[in-house]
């Protein structure tokens, strides 16, 4: 069965927005199709059907392709816990921690588990869309790779380079990838897709060409900048850099941006509500005291991330939103870091030993080695929400006897203050449901405006889909994929 994987000339040139596009678009025209991303490096995460965790692109990539999402999707995912360390993700299980001195010898080991999870997506579907990691032209890393070359190679699948022209530079960025690859790597690459163009792309006609003639290579077509794309799941940290027009009449809603923030798409349905601003606070800055709800979102260090808090005074910011009344929402690992105490007894984050938590919640937190991986519904405030949760950890105490959600299998989940206005959950994902952002948004004083964010997305990736169409040799993709001959229009 045939696959067809892009890989990009850097990190952030649009590589999942577009396979999530290609994989909508072929569905639409009938086929059976699979995502499918070899390594992932990310702290976003989502649980999938089978009780595993992949990278949220992939799961976004799988309701794309109209499927479950599935631990083969996405078969290694690092998630930086450290400057150095990561904790690897196999088959959607955590099995350990890796340091960057050892993962290029671990990652060798790893590849005929990446082939496995490969050829099975291959028995299920007309066509694996495979996304890379990077780019191959980090070629400092080509010895055991598995992300990009290492697995195309593995697989014998033909890659298409995706530029990134919104950045500059585009020409020598496809032409320089060509000029230090290996050639056999090189002879892996089919061709190439400029992304994110705005304007007409007519005035590009002469610069598309020189790329051609330079590498070598064919060109795929030339994909607009994609408005659609802001409605989709944030997967990379760099997109919290990136602001928006603030109204002058809206709510904030501030989230600190911590130095191993996780799964900050939690926040994303907010971004539906017009009578809400969400603005993420780049460390060395304070809290607005405007703010009417401080998250502190998800992490893969929680003692680490603690720490961080008080470096860059934000619990002072905390306490003061908290004295003048202010609502606070603790998101897993920011829900432990809102009690009394953070314990690490076997040492599962760095050394063993516990930390004060900001003792905003009469509760204490003890980390332990099982991850809880589960997709949870239930209802808070009396409305209805579903979610995942992911949390190496086990809170308890007096707040936590007062529950914020009774989840639907009889289970209580998190915990609040006496006031209802420290809010801590270990699950993730519950703004997206309609009900329970319009409870919160009530709260707040705002009124929610009850778009359905599911929906959303799903009508994103279809225009996405459109623009794909339009603008990609779509016909030409499939059939480099299937090893037929290219004539000039499918070019």
């Amino acid at each position: 069965m045939p696959g067809l994987m892009f890989q990009g000339t850097g990190s952030d040139v649009g590589k999942s927005t577009l396979v999530a596009g290609l994989c909508r678009a072929l569905v639409n025209r009938g086929m059976t199709v699979r995502p499918f991303k070899p390594q992932n490096m990310s702290n976003n995460a989502a649980v999938t059907a089978d009780g595993g965790e992949i990278g949220r692109a992939q799961a976004l990539q799988a309701i794309a392709a109209r499927v479950e999402p599935h631990t083969d999707m996405n078969p290694v995912l690092l998630k930086p816990q450290a400057d150095r360390t990561s904790q690897l993700v196999v088959h959607g299980r955590v099995r350990g921690t890796l340091g960057s001195a050892n993962y290029r010898e671990a990652r060798r080991g790893l590849l005929p588990e990446v082939m496995e999870s490969y050829r099975r997506l291959e028995a299920q579907c007309d066509l694996v869309v495979v996304e890379g990691a990077g780019s191959p032209a980090e070629i400092n890393l080509r010895a055991g790779d598995i992300a990009n070359m290492g697995f195309a190679r593995a697989a014998d699948v033909p890659v298409v380079l995706v530029g990134d022209i919104d950045r500059g530079g585009v020409i020598a960025a496809v032409v320089g990838t060509r000029a230090v690859l290996d050639p056999e790597d090189a002879a892996m690459i089919r061709g190439f897709l400029i992304n994110r163009f705005r304007g007409d792309p007519g005035l590009f006609a002469d610069g598309y060409q020189a790329i051609e003639r330079l590498s070598g290579w064919r060109g795929f077509g030339v994909l607009p900048w994609l408005a659609a794309a802001g409605r989709l799941p944030s997967e990379d940290a760099v997109v919290l850099e990136r602001g928006r027009a603030v109204a002058s009449t809206a709510k904030l809603v501030v989230c600190p941006i911590l130095p191993r923030i996780a799964n900050f798409d939690d926040l994303d349905p907010l971004k539906l509500e017009p009578e809400i601003e969400v603005a993420f606070i780049p460390p060395g800055a304070p809290i607005p005291a405007e703010a009417v709800l401080i998250v502190l979102p998800g992490s893969k260090a929680t003692i680490a991330d603690l720490a961080a808090v008080r470096k860059f005074g934000w619990d002072i910011d905390i306490a003061a939103h908290r004295r003048r009344g202010g609502a606070i929402l603790g998101l897993c690992g920011g829900y432990q870091m809102l009690g009394r105490v953070v314990a690490d007894p076997l040492g599962i984050e760095g050394a063993p030993g516990a930390v004060a938590g900001l003792g905003l919640l009469d509760a204490e937190t003890e980390l332990r080695p099982l991850k809880a991986l589960r997709r949870v519904s239930g209802r808070a405030w009396g409305a209805a929400f579903s979610g995942y949760e992911m949390h190496m950890g086990i809170t308890t105490g007096t707040d936590a006897v007062r529950p914020f959600a009774r989840l639907d299998d009889g289970a209580d989940d998190g915990a609040l203050s006496a006031d209802g206005r420290v809010i801590g959950t270990y699950c993730h994902g519950l703004l997206a449901s309609t009900e329970l952002r319009a409870a919160l948004l009530g709260r707040l004083g705002a009124a929610s405006r009850g778009e359905d964010y599911a929906a959303g997305v799903d009508a994103a990736l279809d225009a996405i889909a459109e623009e794909v169409e339009r603008h990609v040799k779509v016909d030409g993709l499939v059939k480099l994929a299937r090893g037929v001959a290219l004539n000039e229009v499918d070019w």
